[in-house]
């Protein structure tokens, strides 16, 4: 989570993780712009490089060697990183439309989502042939038709439809592995029959004869069979059939060709070309709207067409970023210069390539050295930033509001923002930033809520009914990812799952907020994000937020206080104290994101485990609560800042009991074990390290690569719980079907001994 003392007076927002996108994040990375927000919407949380693309499907390249860490590069950068398919663009309000999540508010806004295949407009098509673009959702149906092939018993025929350059290097690469797979299965490479439809004369058109010729060449001799002037019109099952007439049943199809803009884009009100291409002039912005800037293949340069290729998204990153920095200050934006020629390095599978440059063409193995060369020194840069003192770590210079293209009003406010600010209650959120911002929210209703935000007064009035007892709880912590929408999610799940861990339904809430001084809109843009992930949780949960407060802080910060209800006679309740002899030890989630997010900042995570964590901790743990209660559970707690160690003791000593914890057993998240083994742990740690005097044989384990773990503080973790042994295995399994697919088993319960450590470790 990145905290500055300049507000945020302008927001950019980028969507899609395109080459050109990329090259923005990092140089906006190594200088900062103060005062400017950046925001990448993205479907994915890698991004391939297009370049080293074949390599990988050839199976010279890993799948980290050719994918760029979208959450590293934006957490180098000091970007906001959202998770979500854009389905639109409200041009009216400037807000960016999202599938999953609330609108994003954007000042400019740049959009570098590559091509969309077009196989709607081919019969067929879409149920029977694989697209390769969107490159970034390519890589799951290249796994999946890999094992097809490799599964499928005899003869194989595989068709590819483009015969572009991106169509031949494709089918040259999978060409390659797919036979070196069947050799190491003792299978005969012979087996598989490939097929090249291109609806040209010649393949690679684009390109000069002697590349034409060369490929050709290739072609022949790996046995392709090669189909000119063969427009694919139609899919009969797997059954090709082309313009001509002629027909192929094929067993997988690949479709490299007659790609197009995104579907969505033709709702904007954009001007698009015959293809769906967003039209830009010579500063790359939209035609219709300067707000707008559209790069890399969705971009159609009226002035000067180009080719789809991804050397000019590449290129075009340089432009983007001074012109996207030149726009919000108002100042004359600069022309982007193509190059009128453009080296390709195209492979042939093996380690072998051909060079491709206007009229010129060379090939070799050294072809392929030298691409390889170019391509990690470009990867390199997405891999190694600079030390945190040059990069996201240094402080940007300070920036009065001059520096940016504000109106007379957004001057005031801005000036207002940078001032000394007020204690007291003159610190709270203006009351109509913030009637705007909650006005969109929409809590549940519930019976037994007589006052709340439906009529606000000075406080909430709830009843509580017959035969019920109320439980209070409170929780409250500063942000520690970028997204205020999935930190207000995480936020009022953790605040929840004290209710749940007692067995209890949630009734109301009332949260307390606290948000760093900026413009108006940015404050009430932020109020929004943030507490409509909150009350999606809510809601869900059935707990009517019923009012709260909020207040101006250095960082983003959101707490809940609940209240909740259980059986007044204590029928169903789980406490801590519930464990019994013989009673097996259940865990919902798995552990490790104190770590994990304590190395996030310093750039060492994988931007997947970090997305892996999120997803654990936006699980409710309401139905998790609700099934061990079916099972017997007796003794239930929510593994939060005390790690599993320091909850367990909290069991244990009120239970009378003694527990045996199984290492090995533990579930763990992604990335967990080598963070901590790495010696990066949170900050709470070292407490939490205070209570392995609570282990009896700590000796024998400290050395334990998981050991550091149980120590661990989480956030919105998992439910700790003891079952009945006979009913363990029926309650992990139907905690498993609910969606908690991490459940495990991860020790028992022991009669108290006559140690005063009631902690013994296995594993």
């Amino acid at each position: 989570m990145q905290t500055t003392e300049q507000p945020i007076l302008r927001d950019i927002v980028l969507v899609g993780g395109g080459h050109s996108h990329v090259g923005v994040l990092r140089m906006f990375g190594m200088k900062p712009w103060p005062g400017v927000r950046l925001t990448l919407i993205c479907t994915d949380i890698h991004t391939p490089y297009s370049g080293m693309l074949p390599g990988y499907i050839a199976g010279h390249y890993s799948y980290d060697d050719v994918h760029i860490d979208l959450g590293r590069l934006c957490a180098f950068a000091g970007a906001r990183l959202f998770k979500d398919e854009v389905i639109g663009i409200d041009r009216a309000n400037q807000k960016v439309i999202c599938k999953s999540r609330p609108p994003v508010a954007y000042d400019a806004l740049s959009i570098n989502i590559g091509s969309t295949p077009q196989v709607q407009l081919v019969p067929g098509a879409f149920e029977n042939a694989v697209p390769v673009k969107p490159i970034a959702k390519f890589n799951q149906r290249w796994i999946s038709l890999l094992e097809r092939v490799k599964t499928h018993a005899g003869k194989t025929t595989i068709a590819v439809v483009g015969g572009g350059a991106g169509g031949v290097e494709l089918l040259l690469a999978m060409q390659f592995r797919l036979g070196n797979e069947l050799k190491t299965m003792g299978r005969n490479p012979d087996e598989l029959e490939f097929h090249l439809f291109t609806a040209d004369v010649d393949v690679l058109p684009t390109h000069n004869p002697e590349v034409r010729a060369r490929f050709e060449k290739v072609l022949t001799a790996r046995g392709v069979v090669l189909h000119r002037d063969a427009e694919v019109v139609q899919l009969n099952g797997h059954t090709l059939q082309t313009r001509q007439g002629e027909q192929l049943h094929a067993d997988e199809i690949m479709w490299v060709t007659q790609a197009g803009g995104a579907a969505w884009l033709k709702n904007t009100d954009l001007e698009l070309d015959s293809r769906g291409f967003i039209n830009v002039g010579p500063t790359l912005q939209t035609t219709r709207d300067p707000k707008i800037f559209a790069v890399g293949d969705i971009a159609n340069l009226t002035s000067t067409p180009l080719e789809k290729a991804g050397v000019f998204a590449v290129r075009m990153g340089k432009p983007l970023t001074k012109n996207l920095h030149l726009f919000v200050q108002g100042a004359a934006l600069q022309e982007y210069k193509p190059q009128k020629t453009w080296l390709a390095l195209i492979s042939t599978g093996d380690k072998y390539a051909v060079a491709s440059k206007g009229s010129l063409g060379f090939a070799g193995s050294w072809v392929w050295t030298w691409k390889d060369w170019i391509d990690q020194q470009f990867m390199k840069k997405f891999r190694e930033f600079p030390d945190m003192e040059t990069g996201m770590g240094s402080k940007a210079p300070s920036a009065g509001p001059s520096d940016l293209a504000l109106t007379q009003e957004e001057n005031l406010q801005a000036i207002s923002a940078i001032a000394m600010r007020c204690g007291g209650c003159g610190a709270k959120v203006g009351s109509t930033v913030l009637s705007r911002a909650l006005g969109n929210l929409k809590p549940i209703d519930r019976d037994d809520v007589l006052v709340g935000l439906h009529a606000p007064d000075d406080a909430a009035i709830v009843r509580v009914p017959p035969g019920k007892a109320m439980v209070h709880t409170v929780d409250f912590f500063r942000a520690f990812v970028d997204d205020p929408y999935i930190f207000g999610k995480v936020a009022a799940n953790h605040a929840l799952g004290d209710v749940f861990a007692m067995g209890g339904e949630a009734q109301s809430a009332t949260a307390v907020v606290t948000v760093p001084p900026g413009l108006e809109s940015k404050v009430e843009e932020l109020l929004f994000q943030m507490m409509s992930g909150a009350v999606e949780v809510l809601n869900e949960a059935g707990c009517a937020l019923v009012g709260g407060h909020t207040g101006e802080g250095r960082e983003l910060a959101l707490g809940f206080a609940i209240n909740g209800l259980v059986n007044d006679n204590m029928d169903g309740v789980m406490i801590k104290g519930g464990m019994r002899p013989g009673d097996v030890i259940v865990l919902t989630k798995p552990i490790g994101t104190g770590t994990l997010f304590a190395a996030l900042p310093q750039l060492k995570t994988k931007g997947r485990w970090i997305d892996a964590a999120l997803e654990s901790m936006v699980k409710s743990n309401r139905l998790g609560a609700q099934c061990l209660r079916e099972h017997g559970s007796k003794a239930c707690t929510d593994l939060t800042g005390f790690g599993l160690l320091g909850h367990l003791v909290e069991m244990t000593k009120p239970s009378g009991v003694d527990a045996e914890l199984d290492l090995s057993a533990l579930p763990l998240l992604d990335g967990a074990l080598e963070m901590v083994n790495a010696g990066i742990v949170s900050s709470l740690q070292p407490a939490n390290v205070r209570l392995r005097r609570a282990i009896r044989n700590q000796a024998d384990y400290v050395n334990n690569p998981r050991y550091p773990l149980i120590f661990d503080p989480q956030t919105a973790g998992g439910l700790l719980a003891t079952l009945p042994a006979e009913n363990a295995q029926a309650c992990v399994a139907a905690l498993k079907t609910l969606g908690y697919e991490h459940t495990a088993i991860i020790g028992r319960i022991l009669p108290q001994g006559d140690a005063i450590e009631p902690i013994v470790l296995k594993g």
